[in-house]
């Protein structure tokens, strides 16, 4: 049976966009301790996002939820004709 793996809705400051993935706590063991998770690892553990999202911060009370964010985007200058 696949995990079951939530991810929250997007959330934003004036810099970056936020959102949290809570993995099924048997996945907890795949979590390093010691260090933030690359993308490659992230998503080796079966996270799927689109680009550009870093994990950013540990949170040890609960090690299943894992905290991302990445910079907002800023609108392109439209061009007058």
């Amino acid at each position: 049976m696949p995990h079951r793996i939530f991810y929250s809705d997007k959330y934003q400051d004036e810099k970056f966009e936020y959102r949290h993935v809570v993995l099924p706590k048997d996945m907890v063991s795949l979590v390093p301790k010691t260090h933030l998770m690359s993308d490659n690892e992230w998503r080796g553990i079966g996270v799927q996002q689109s680009e550009g999202w870093v994990h950013y911060m540990i949170h040890e009370p609960e090690p299943h939820i894992l905290l991302f964010r990445r910079p907002i985007s800023q609108p392109t200058a439209s061009v007058k004709k």
